[in-house]
């Protein structure tokens, strides 16, 4: 089967999917939710699925992991689960509120949420039906579906999801703690929709796990539109642990406004495919926003970073820091853009992509670049793909270390850099473990599953 057949195959199957599904669809969501998804399938069926003749995906092969028959799951089981009864999170010392989501559907929290007067924390749906003003402002705002056939897809086929609303002044004293949970007997096709609007001088940190619970092929579709208003605050962490038959593709769109803070820390540890694009829009002065990554991959695990960090204002800061580790035959990509335009004098943008290959058969494959129209500006960006430090591995072996060992220190102090920006204390140790055990080689996507299933 040559390419074009396998994407052209793939998009019929999905668009057939939606038809047979339409009325289950439009009549289990509102209306605010609903007028997308014409315009959605005009513009999945012109883009369908993204080839490597789309720069953007040039590097990974999506069709690879989307070929195959998947189900929908498209209402929500009618018990209720308790977290604790079948998963233990890997950060269970971590004190959060905690959201439960089961193949893309809200299940709440089980517990009363500690949140000042006014916060609104809900499903995606209910929120387009007691919150219409503010739901209507921000929803599919900031996604186009006309650019990306992957963004109309999630559109076209959004049921459920996180809504956050932040009012004017209120500050989050916990983190959010977001678990997504995969599990079904049958392949799966999920979707997941997100937005999250914090208001002026408003501050929080979610933090988001992804997990499956069965080894079963799951192709996990997730958006997220966040807007941060005036003097907001934002801290993203996102953990992905997911079996190696499972696709993710990761949009995340961000609109910044004057002096707001974005901080994002995606940590890839297990997926056969995982994909995390990032938009962030700067729209007014004194933004600032850092984009980190760290992906740890081995067998023939694809790990992708794609970054859009468009400079529209002057006086904003951006970073980017992205790092990978690459055993087996695993790939990887980075593709990072900074767009900064003319009127954006005085901007600051860094962007740096760092890996290390520890096989032969392992690729990487990097392209950070610059588009700058205006002429006060300080903007860098580089890449390097190389071996573990010759030299510094014959310092440590002299000094009585094993070889082993010494490269596993290697390894994590590479890792660090990343991980050292989290502000979270206890976020910060646990993510550390967690990635000290997954580069021995000691974590497995299911040691926090209770059910043990063997499928």
């Amino acid at each position: 089967m040559n390419l074009l057949t396998s994407v052209t195959e793939i998009k019929q199957q999905i668009i057939e999917q939606f038809e047979k599904h339409a009325d289950e669809l439009y009549n289990g969501t509102g209306n605010r939710i609903n007028r997308f998804r014409k315009q959605a399938l005009d513009d999945f069926n012109r883009l369908g699925i993204p080839t490597a003749k789309n720069e953007n995906y040039r590097y990974t092969p999506v069709d690879r992991f989307l070929q195959g028959s998947y189900d929908l799951d498209l209402k929500a089981n009618p018990f209720r689960i308790e977290p604790e009864d079948v998963f233990k999170c890997n950060i269970p010392e971590l004190d959060t509120d905690v959201l439960l989501f089961l193949n893309g559907f809200y299940y709440g929290s089980g517990r009363p949420l500690n949140v000042p007067d006014g916060v609104v924390i809900c499903s995606l749906n209910e929120a387009s039906e007691r919150h219409p003003d503010i739901f209507q402002a921000h929803y599919s705002k900031y996604a186009s579906t006309s650019e990306d056939g992957l963004v109309a897809m999630n559109t076209l086929f959004a049921r459920d999801g996180i809504f956050i609303y932040l009012p004017d002044d209120a500050v989050l004293r916990r983190p959010l703690q977001i678990i997504n949970l995969s599990h079904s007997f049958n392949n799966l096709r999920i979707t997941r929709r997100n937005l999250v609007v914090a208001g002026k001088n408003t501050a929080a940190s979610l933090v988001i796990c992804d997990h499956t619970l069965c080894e079963q092929s799951y192709h996990i579709n997730s958006l997220t539109e966040i807007v941060l208003d005036d003097h907001s605050h934002i801290d993203y962490t996102r953990i992905q642990n997911e079996n190696n038959l499972s696709a993710q593709i990761n949009n995340v769109f961000v609109n910044q406004q004057s002096g707001s803070l974005f901080n994002s820390h995606i940590i890839t540890l297990h997926a056969g495919l995982s994909r995390n694009n990032f938009y962030v829009n700067l729209m007014a002065p004194f933004c600032e926003s850092n984009l980190y990554g760290l992906f740890l991959c081995d067998r023939k695990q694809h790990v992708a970073n794609y970054t859009l960090m468009n400079h529209d204002s002057p006086d904003c800061l951006s970073n980017q820091l992205f790092k990978g580790i690459l055993d087996d035959e695993a790939t990887g990509t980075f593709n990072g853009k900074i767009h900064v335009r003319k009127d954006a004098q005085k901007t600051r943008a860094y962007q740096r992509n760092n890996n290390i290959l520890l096989s032969s058969a392992s690729k990487m494959n990097s392209k950070p670049h610059l588009e700058i129209y205006a002429d006060d500006v300080k903007c860098s960006h580089g890449a390097t793909t190389g071996q573990l430090d010759n030299e510094a591995l014959f310092y440590a072996r002299t000094r009585g270390i094993s070889e082993k060992e010494a490269r596993h220190l290697l390894m994590y102090a590479f890792a660090n850099e990343i991980v050292s920006e989290i502000s979270v204390d206890i976020l910060r140790e646990r993510i550390i473990e967690m990635i000290d055990k997954r580069l021995r080689g000691e974590l497995s996507r299911c040691n926090n599953c209770d059910i043990h299933c063997t499928s």
